[in-house]
């Protein structure tokens, strides 16, 4: 039996070791494309933010997108009521800005069982501009993010484009390693799916689309039975024959949970989400994982007395995650705590092994103090019967 389990965990080595070389071709190639001249693009942008609530520096973080190199674009903000702690801080930037157009959103009690999808709804109504580019509260961005974001559709064929995010640590060892997860676990996997089989999702934190896309697919009201809205849209615009783009721009995503508690909760949901949203991949994300295989064949060795082995087997996996990290941090996601992040990344990796088993404990996840239950397809379903559609209002400018 102890030979079998070093048996699994020298398997697992070699299996993450397999994605290890993936994910340096995906940074190779990644690396490539960032030298490449962008084709020019000036064509007016909407730019949606719904908000829900305060936020630390929320204010700080919104006027960064007011001060785009950018000819022409909207901002659209949107919340549920007009007292909406975040939409009072957009109303405050936005004074300091008058020359960048803007329209409030007001959605009321949500009607899909996805808020923001609410939200968004509303905002594709009121917009002025054909390209859409969505992106959250947590996240800040520099001058270039629109003109690089926009650059890819000059060309006809692409339908939507999304980009990588290094994530900010907001304090503390939980904030800093879901950080970690955020700059290297994340881009790690979107850089090898995207290598093996192109785009076929985008991210939450910008999801840039065009409005006949969004058409074709019947709105974003589409998406509103979705916990994973973000995949949902990048997959839509795939299937319906048109280019998804992994932009080469890198942006700020904020880490809000501070606390161990919080902190699990919106990773594990995270997880569960992919499990339903994609099965078949989740299920093999085990084999990529390779602390935790580690640290299998380093207890295996010791029991069959082979110490130096174990040492061995340990080490290698430790070393293995450091150096995909470091590789990660400098060269996609240009991290500025690049020692940090590959230091702890190792135990991340570890983490992220049990967050992954976490996700087939249950089928419920906790998203804004409420309790969801995700069935086949990332249907979202609320646990109280009592929960249903109400009439979309109008929008507010």
């Amino acid at each position: 039996m102890i030979k079998v389990l070093l048996g699994l965990g020298v398997l697992g080595l070699l299996t993450s070791t397999a994605f290890t070389v993936l994910v340096l071709a995906g940074i190779r190639r990644f690396a490539r494309r960032r030298r490449t001249v962008h084709p020019t693009f000036r064509e007016p942008v909407s730019l949606f933010k719904p908000l829900h609530g305060n936020e630390p520096d929320l204010e700080a973080h919104l006027e960064t997108f007011f001060q785009q190199d950018y000819p022409s674009y909207e901002i659209l903000f949107g919340a549920r009521v007009a007292s909406d702690e975040g939409l009072e801080a957009a109303r405050r930037v936005a004074a300091r800005y008058p020359h960048i157009p803007v329209k409030f959103v007001l959605t009321g009690e949500p009607w899909h069982i996805n808020a923001k999808v609410s939200t968004l709804e509303l905002m594709e109504k009121a917009a002025a501009h054909d390209i859409f580019i969505v992106s959250d509260s947590d996240v800040r961005v520099t001058p270039n993010y629109i003109r690089e974001v926009a650059a890819p559709f000059a060309r006809p064929e692409v339908g939507a484009v999304t980009c990588l995010y290094r994530g900010i640590a907001g304090g503390g060892l939980w904030s800093k390693l879901e950080a970690v997860g955020m700059s290297v676990e994340m881009t790690a996997g979107v850089l090898v799916a995207d290598l093996m089989e192109g785009m076929q999702f985008t991210l939450g934190p910008t999801m840039a689309v065009r409005r006949a896309c969004m058409k074709e697919m019947g709105g974003f009201g589409e998406l509103g039975a979705y916990c994973a809205d973000d995949f949902i849209l990048g997959n839509r615009v795939h299937e319906s024959g048109h280019t998804v783009v992994l932009s080469t721009h890198v942006i700020d995503h904020l880490v809000l949970n501070v606390s161990f508690m919080d902190s699990q909760k919106h990773q594990v949901r995270w997880m569960r989400s992919t499990r339903f949203s994609r099965p078949k991949g989740h299920f093999g994300t085990c084999l990529t994982f390779s602390v935790p295989f580690g640290i299998l064949g380093f207890l295996a060795a010791l029991l069959l007395h082979h110490p130096l082995l174990g040492l061995a087997l340990l080490g290698y996996s430790v070393t293995t995650r450091a150096l995909m990290a470091a590789s990660l941090g400098a060269f996609v996601v240009q991290e500025r705590n690049l020692l940090r992040t590959s230091l702890l990344f190792p135990l991340r990796d570890l983490f992220g092994f049990f967050y992954w088993a976490a996700s087939y404990a249950s089928n419920r996840i906790v998203w804004r103090n409420q309790i969801y239950r995700l069935s086949a397809g990332g249907f979202m379903l609320a646990t109280n019967p009592e929960v249903e559609a109400k009439r979309a209002p109008a929008f507010t400018a």
